[in-house]
């Protein structure tokens, strides 16, 4: 039985940052053998693992480009990573050209407004205005559509919008999806965006697309969510190392009867007689509050070796366990149960919980105990 000394009401979360760099070398690896480099997002604070840890790690195994959301996280990352290129995925922000320039900060442009507005900028200030060219190639979400582009590169390659981009970028919309046209016709649009503006260095990789072979890699990979152990290739088994472990103190343990109802709203019944735990950690740490329906559990938890089902709705700072199969040693205050690591990796938690890895990772509490290991 395991014992955390600290914070022994609340939850623990180990994030291992020799982990990230493993995973990120293996990543560089695959584009290396392709002459891609590699870089790292590190937004949503480093997807919730931290983002100066995560940054400082990175940055000394040898990552020199970043992607952020926001200046805000530009500005944390410049000061662990200070000769980094660091690109703002968000794009430029009506009068925010100035925030840009004080942090080093390159914007991802993705609109003929935001392409004038930081030319005129660096115009004045004289600056040589290093920026990305985000296009749109199916996402619909940012970005310059093909017909913009075409009509704005070879202007852009003279000069006339007073600076050069130093990258020439697009989003996948479903890289882990193996049975989509999808992919084939976005790294079509891609090839012939790019060939307007041969001199610009091209991003096209996520992390899934750096794992498929039919995906062009281009000049710079940047992949987020396998570096934290999320897995990029669905198909098939997971290439990336475990990287955060999250665990709870068992705080009480009850016995109830079949028929008793447990949780806000009486929502789950008991079908037997059944032993109950409750640990230190609800929906404001970042877990969804509701199951899909009343007999379908919204997660499993390791109590010992064995997986155990969350009952009932979770409150706010508590879960409850239906911990009746578990061994009875592992069954006692105090005693550590594991919600995420494991075979409780993070794809199968955000399945489980009706969602995705990604919004378990980012929604991370910052409340949890927290240890690094490695970096």
């Amino acid at each position: 039985m395991t014992h955390h000394p600290a914070n022994p009401h609340g939850a623990h979360l180990t994030i291992d940052l020799d982990a990230i760099i493993h995973n990120w070398r293996l990543l560089a690896a695959r584009g290396e053998a392709n002459g891609a480099a590699c870089g790292g997002v590190v937004k949503a604070n480093a997807y919730g693992t931290g983002i100066e840890k995560t940054g400082a790690a990175l940055y000394q195994a040898g990552c020199r480009t970043f992607f952020v959301a926001h200046v805000s996280e530009g500005e944390r990352l410049r000061r662990v990573a200070p000769e980094a290129v660091i690109y703002v995925l968000n794009g430029l922000p009506s009068g925010g050209a100035g925030a840009y320039q004080a942090a080093s900060l390159r914007p991802v442009l993705g609109s003929i407004e935001e392409i004038g507005e930081w030319g005129d900028h660096v115009t004045q200030a004289g600056l040589s205005g290093e920026a990305a060219i985000h296009v749109d190639t199916g996402l619909n979400r940012l970005g310059l559509d093909p017909e913009a582009w075409s009509e704005l590169a070879e202007r852009i390659g003279q000069g006339d919008y007073g600076f050069m981009p130093t990258l020439l970028l697009t989003h996948l919309a479903s890289s882990e999806t193996l049975d989509t046209p999808q992919n084939a016709e976005q790294a079509r649009l891609f090839a012939e965006m790019a060939e307007l503006a041969p001199d610009i260095p091209a991003s096209f990789c996520n992390s899934s697309a750096v794992f498929r072979d039919d995906l062009p890699k281009y000049s710079l990979m940047r992949p987020g969510y396998a570096l934290y152990g999320g897995n990029p290739t669905p198909w098939t088994s997971n290439p990336m190392r475990e990287v955060v472990r999250l665990q709870a103190p068992i705080l009480q343990i009850r016995s109830i009867e079949a028929g008793e109802r447990v949780g806000y709203n009486a929502r789950w019944q008991a079908k037997r007689p059944t032993v109950l735990v409750t640990i230190s950690l609800g929906y404001a740490d970042g877990f969804p509050r509701l199951p899909p329906n009343p007999d379908t559990p919204v997660g499993e938890v390791l109590i010992g070796e064995t997986l155990c089902p969350i009952v009932g709705r979770l409150s706010m700072d508590l879960m409850i366990i239906d911990a009746t199969d578990a061994h009875p040693e592992h069954v006692q205050r105090g005693a550590i149960v594991t919600v995420i690591g494991g075979v409780l990796d993070i794809d199968h938690v955000g399945q489980m919980a009706g969602t995705i890895g990604y919004l378990m990772l980012t929604s991370l509490s910052p409340r949890y105990t927290r240890t690094y290991l490695g970096g």
